[in-house]
């Protein structure tokens, strides 16, 4: 798209305009930057953007950097240059290497330099299961592992041991003990220093590098080497950072560069009413420089994008091309193996499909392919370089360069699109299928690029229009704490969800469950994730429903009660979940059945499913109210029989069942079943009695829990429960608050914070709903987990216990949601 003078001026007083007409939140435990789906997801860790590397929301660096030139300084502004390391003996993500091991115990002293291994096998590094995507099949408890080796070199400053394992190991250095650990490294490398007096022990030959590894659960894998660092190349100063601000589709940051000041905005376009623009993974990153000395100046902006952002583990290799679309300048990678849909599992990244960085051809960017160790230094060097159009190799960068030529006190604007072209998104029983943008498989992403950028500045102002919108709903709804949490809950809520479309036509919005056990189209997790979607687009709740009564109606779950999943993320063929949870699953397919008419207005939708309904509220009707020892939502605090809470979900989507059949029309079953869940209720509140409050099980008093289930029949209007119940609850819960929130229930003090959020709703005085949300904006601002937000954490110091950027801060938006169906009556 060709952008005059006049159009660029105009749209940066359009942005600051509208910026500066909304509220905002700046501070997060980290930054949104690019969020699309659980692959294609960038955060900033850091308050200041240019004081770490930007990374997956799984903590792996996927590095964007940002330099800018001012008359021919250069000063950083995004991201932050690794440690750069210089290889010894180089672990396999950089070369080849076997090892000698051996799996059965051998004698004393077989990790000296004078062993003899002449009789072990040797193998190819990295050693471990499939889940580790070894060379060496590594299955057995134990592995002993050798490798000798020669130096050139003596003089060593910062050796490090360069290792990543699972589980448990010691290493020798010429029978020198360097590392011991209990545990693993997250599977990601982690640098060790070795000590002075081990370095002075090394000689020009036969060397020995030797470890026990011993496999206590779960994966196992081993890679090691040895490194010293690198000395900075060509470093740059750093910009100085004014503002974060974080809206709802985007982050925008202010920066003083010496003479020039400079304005980055991060743009994911995720417009719930668009599904095309909720599925198609191109985001936008605009730059706005002018002086602010009154003097004109030389800009020039560097954004280097790392292929990192194309693998899975960084050893793998990429290949990268300088190539172009009509009105488009484009970079593109991926690997070279493209293993479609070969992985499932939690802390993976996609290594398949491409990366994109685009930028109008009308603006001139220069773009290239370098190592990302020479990045920044490649543009800083005054030297003429011959660059190839083509690359392969590990560790590329995609680099463009925009030049604003002089700048001066009238602001200039430019921007780049940065996008992911997966190919295939997801499998579902064995068909796989594409982004809901590209269903039909005709379009491609170029064209799509060159669409984003015909469409750019509209784009920009919905999202303007939209963040502007939706701060002022959730501030009427919750005020300011509350709204700056759904601010914070957004992007990241819709981004842990793949948008596609089932072989049938049906709409399927895929979770993720991130960072819990990695499992697609969990319903527990769709349960708290709805409220967002039930605010802006019902659709796309059916979208999350539509999977689990296909899994039943198919006929591929043949069991009485709802799956708890359809699979491990990417592969939906079915449920990989240990253990079952039919009183969480049914209870929760139903309410949020009726949540959908609700929003609607009409039953249609229970309509289609009405016979798979039947089953599960029969099923609930004789197993939901005292329910066996069994797993709930929060199986991470373990089976509990007689859980009250999980009573009430089975007793409210008993009375939303009934709610349904009267709108359809099933009298007689709307009588039985609303009579049934009323005189649950009665029941219930009998047998939870406690006193001052409702006990956490029917037959453990002097314990309580968190309601949050209760919230339906309030939403839902079903009347089922008197508001006596919510006041009494409420009472309670306010004096068991901590600093950073109200515990989860009586047995540990960590929390959830979307089920606080959740309870707050059942508070009728604002001063009592405040009391319960401040906690959760404290904790949202103040932990010191510098990750996407968690939604498990710890009340009395604000730390994550488990689990973060996951989908379930979705339900941070049932407060405005509640407002939205008081203003529909």
């Amino acid at each position: 798209m060709k952008i005059t003078k006049k159009i660029s001026l105009l749209l940066s007083a359009t942005i600051a305009g509208i910026a500066g007409g909304m509220a905002q939140e700046k501070k997060a435990p980290s930054y949104p930057l690019i969020t699309h789906d659980a692959y294609f997801s960038i955060w900033s860790a850091t308050d200041q953007l240019n004081q770490s590397p930007t990374k997956h929301w799984t903590g792996k660096v996927q590095s964007l950097l940002g330099v800018i030139k001012v008359d021919g300084k250069s000063y950083g502004f995004l991201g932050a240059m690794e440690q750069q390391f210089n290889n010894v003996l180089p672990a396999s993500d950089d070369k080849a290497y076997n090892f000698k091991y051996t799996e059965s115990a051998p004698p004393e002293g077989w990790n000296s330099i004078s062993f003899n291994d002449a009789a072990w096998k040797s193998g190819a590094a990295p050693f471990g299961d499939a889940e580790h995507h070894a060379k060496t099949e590594w299955k057995s408890k134990d592995l002993w592992v050798r490798r000798s080796f020669d130096l050139g070199n003596l003089n060593l400053k910062d050796l490090a041991l360069k290792i990543n394992h699972d589980d448990n190991i010691d290493v020798y250095l010429n029978g020198a003990l360097i590392y011991e650990h209990k545990g693993w490294t997250n599977n990601q490398f982690v640098f060790v220093p070795v000590k002075q007096d081990v370095i002075k022990m090394l000689k020009a030959t036969n060397n020995v590098l030797a470890i026990h590894i011993i496999n206590t659960a779960g994966g196992q894998g081993l890679d090691a080497g040895l490194v010293t660092k690198a000395p900075v190349a060509n470093p740059v100063l750093m910009a100085n950072q004014k503002s974060v601000n974080i809206t709802a589709t985007q982050t925008r940051y202010e920066f003083t560069a010496g003479a020039i000041d400079l304005s980055l905005t991060f743009t994911s376009p995720l417009l719930l009413d668009d599904l095309h623009m909720v599925s198609r993974p191109i985001s936008y990153i605009t730059y706005q420089v002018k002086s602010n000395d009154k003097k004109l100046h030389d800009v020039e902006v560097l954004f280097n994008a790392s292929t990192d952002i194309a693998v899975n583990t960084p050893s793998q290799e990429v290949k990268a091309d300088i190539t172009a679309a009509p009105g488009l300048s484009i970079l593109k990678a991926g690997t070279v193996e493209q293993p479609v849909l070969k992985k499932r599992g939690d802390d993976l990244r996609i290594d398949w499909g491409y990366m994109y960085v685009a930028s109008p051809s009308a603006n001139g960017a220069t773009q290239y392919i370098v190592s990302q160790k020479n990045a920044v230094a490649d543009f800083n060097s005054k030297a003429m370089i011959k660059r190839p159009s083509s690359l392969t190799g590990t560790k590329l960068s995609l680099s463009t360069v925009l030049k604003f030529g002089k700048v001066g006190i009238s602001a200039k604007q430019q921007y780049v699109m940065l996008g992911y072209d997966d190919l295939e998104s997801v499998q579902l029983f064995g068909k796989n299928l594409k982004a809901y943008w590209n269903n039909e498989g005709t379009k491609t992403f170029e064209s799509e690029l060159g669409k984003a950028a015909a469409e750019y500045s509209g784009i920009i102002k919905k999202c303007n229009d939209f963040d502007a919108s939706m701060y002022k709903n959730a501030l009427s709804a919750g005020g300011e704490k509350y709204a700056k949490l759904c601010v914070l809950a957004y992007r990241q809520a819709i981004s842990a969800h793949k948008l596609v479309k089932s072989p049938d036509g049906d709409l399927l919005f895929m979770s993720k469950e991130n960072f819990s056990n990695g499992s697609i189209y969990t319903v527990d997790v769709t349960y708290p994730s709805a409220p967002l979607f039930l605010a802006y687009n019902p659709e796309l709740v059916k979208g999350l429903l539509n999977g689990i009564f296909y899994y039943s109606e198919s006929g591929k779950w043949k069991k009485p009660f709802a799956a708890h999943d359809l699979g491990t993320y990417p592969l939906a063929n079915g449920q990989t979940y240990g253990e079952d949870m039919p009183v969480e699953e049914s209870g929760n397919m139903l309410i949020l059945t009726a949540a959908v008419a609700k929003a609607e207005g009409n039953a249609d939708y229970a309509r289609k499913h009405w016979k798979t309904m039947g089953i599960w509220a029969d099923y609930l009707s004789k197993e939901g109210f005292d329910p066996g020892n069994q797993l709930c939502t929060d199986d991470f605090a373990g089976h509990l029989a007689r859980n009250s809470n999980l009573s009430v979900k089975a007793i409210v989507a008993l009375g939303a069942y009934g709610q349904l059949a009267a709108q359809l029309g099933e009298t007689a079953e709307a009588e039985k079943y609303t009579a049934m869940a009323k005189g649950m209720a009665l029941k219930w509140m009998q047998m939870a009695d406690d006193g001052d409050h409702y006990a956490l099980t029917f037959d453990k008093k002097g314990t309580w829990s968190q309601k949050y289930n209760l919230v339906w029949d309030k939403l839902l209007g079903l009347n089922l429960f008197p508001k006596e119940v919510y006041e009494k609850e409420i009472k309670y819960y306010l004096t068991k608050q901590n600093s950073f929130g109200l515990p989860l229930d009586s047995r540990k003090t960590y929390t959830k914070s979307d089920w606080i959020i959740w309870t707050s709703v059942l508070a009728d005085k604002q001063q009592d709903f405040n009391a319960l949300i401040d906690p959760v904006y404290k904790f949202a601002t103040q932990t010191s987990s510098r990750v996407p937000l968690s939604d498990w954490h710890e009340t009395t110091d604000g730390k994550m216990v488990g689990f973060q950027a996951r989908s379930v801060v979705g339900g941070y938006f049932i407060k405005m949601l509640e407002l939205n169906w008081k203003n529909k009556k």
